[in-house]
């Protein structure tokens, strides 16, 4: 148990239903939803809507999502990819001519379709229970009634705000300045399209004059984007991957997320005696640090579309994870792996939702980098994602970009299982950083024995390029220990992550964790 006597949050515990998720009005809409009479389907997509208007910095409905949920009465997990295709005519060779080594981040082509409203849509009509209709008319409301924005929202705003341009700074910026805590944040062009979803479905998105405004911002822009591309948008079912670890089995999104990683990394780990560190000492950083190199290595050179990439079984390998655990010098750190020629970064919202019956949603939904390409439609307001930017010009590269194509995506949900139980839902925003930040949770449940909350409240690390990211909370000596083995350390602008979680107890109490470096809050009823 934490002291009572220090700053703190504790576990949420509820038997009806619970939400964690990093905004506090969509964890309220989620649990609304759940006493309306939804189930976890239509609580999750109803509140994940609602924090593309909560933190737009963050997520929209340009961007993407990954979903892992089970059906109520059942210990099967399925997987939902809802991540969108580069435009048909999308060429790498293109970029290359112009002397480019790597997607431009900012530009028409790094954006790809989006592909989470088609799979929301999918989701409600096949799995939720109130429809499309009743699970966005909060998002709808709070757009046109607006959201005051919150103190690590406005945080993240500022910072992003300069790559916002064109129509995207007259939607996503008040009197031109990022707006301040406390500050009312509006968006009635989402509302609108927000109502066309809900009356007309997919459609209204994919064709008709909502799609001819995404495209025609991506057309004065120089992009490929086509009314075809956007009508052949579509979701598709996908089987999970999973992973052992110490007495519960770590279930990932398979490629063409990065979950796989999330896998290969504990099974590395597993070959070190973890429980005799200290958890927040350097031995256990370094480690952690020397295998996250080893297998993201692995990531970069294999993961992409699973239609273009092969051998995703071997992430699963125990012999490979022993073979790269036996490059790992305890005492010193070795070089990196050959930098990234994709482009990586953190922003993303998470929510996990369990019901009365027990399904469990696990939904990780995103625009990629902060306010994404920076690019909005004119009329409707609606932010366009930069996953193009995951791709890599390498020719011949498994994720190299091409027409049709899905990139490499960074965001992945998670969940636990324990003896073919749904034990945990759980997610860990923070883009490169989330297999580090699953392995990491998963090793403070299992290695340390830590409560859930402490789990996501302890401090984090992450080797990140070719430094070794720190949050401050580590003592002075840890840093000083990790520079003398050859580390280059340094503190990040902003925390590592943000993580939300909910543990199925064994006697059916819900247990609910949500992280203090968000501005959210488990929820339950």
């Amino acid at each position: 148990m934490r002291d009572l006597h220090k700053p703190g949050r504790s576990e949420v515990f509820a038997t009806h239903g619970m939400c964690a998720t990093s905004h506090p009005l969509a964890a309220k809409v989620a649990i609304d939803t759940l006493e309306q009479g939804g189930n976890a389907m239509d609580a999750a997509i109803a509140g994940a809507v609602l924090l593309g208007i909560c933190e737009p910095q963050m997520t929209g409905l340009g961007g993407d999502c990954f979903v892992l949920f089970n059906r109520a009465g059942e210990s099967r997990i399925r997987a939902l990819n809802g991540s969108g295709r580069s435009p048909a005519a999308a060429q790498a060779q293109l970029l290359r001519d112009q002397g480019l080594s790597s997607v431009p981040l900012n530009g028409a082509d790094a954006v790809t379709i989006p592909g989470a409203v088609d799979a929301f849509c999918h989701l409600a009509e096949t799995e939720g229970r109130l429809g499309l209709d009743a699970i966005l008319t909060p998002a709808i409301h709070y757009a046109e009634a607006g959201v005051p924005v919150a103190p690590r929202v406005s945080f993240d705003w500022r910072i992003g705000a300069e790559t916002l341009q064109g129509s995207a700074r007259d939607h996503y910026l008040i009197d031109g300045q990022a707006p301040s805590v406390g500050q009312i944040f509006r968006a009635p062009g989402q509302a609108e399209v927000l109502r066309r979803i809900a009356s007309e479905g997919r459609g209204a998105f994919y064709s008709g004059d909502i799609a001819e405004d995404m495209i025609a911002a991506l057309s004065a822009r120089g992009g490929v984007h086509t009314a075809e591309d956007f009508q052949n948008a579509g979701c598709s079912d996908a089987q999970p991957m999973r992973g052992e670890y110490k007495g519960v089995d770590l279930v990932e999104h398979p490629p063409n997320g990065q979950g796989a990683t999330a896998i290969l990394l504990l099974n590395i780990l597993k070959h070190f005696d973890l429980t005799r560190m200290d958890p927040f000492g350097a031995d256990r950083i370094h480690i952690e640090a020397e295998a996250t190199k080893l297998a993201y290595d692995a990531r970069n050179r294999f993961i992409a579309d699973p239609d273009h990439m092969a051998r995703a079984e071997r992430f699963l390998d125990p012999e490979l994870a022993a073979k790269l655990a036996a490059l790992i010098d305890p005492k010193r750190a070795i070089p990196a792996a050959a930098p990234l020629t994709e482009a990586i970064h953190k922003d993303t919202v998470y929510i996990t939702v369990v019901d009365r019956d027990r399904m469990a949603v696990s939904l990780i939904y995103s625009i990629f980098h902060s306010f994404g390409s920076g690019i909005a439609s004119e009329k409707y307001g609606i932010l366009l994602q930069n996953r193009g930017a995951g791709f890599t010009l390498e020719p011949g590269h498994p994720n190299e970009l091409g027409g049709g194509k899905r990139p490499m995506h960074t965001i992945i949900p998670g969940m636990l299982t324990e003896n073919d139980r749904v034990m945990m839902p759980f997610g860990v925003m923070g883009g490169a950083y989330q297999p580090t930040g699953h392995a990491r949770f998963v090793s403070n449940l299992r290695d340390f024995g830590l409560e859930l909350q402490e789990t996501i409240n302890a401090p984090r690390a992450f080797f990140d390029g070719s430094v070794l990211k720190l949050e401050r909370g580590y003592p002075e000596e840890v840093l000083k220990q990790l520079t003398e083995i050859g580390h280059t350390v340094e503190t990040p602008e902003t925390p590592l992550g943000g993580a939300q979680a909910i543990r199925i107890r064994e006697d059916g109490i819900l247990e609910g964790a949500s992280d203090p470096r968000k501005d959210g809050c488990a929820l339950g009823y």
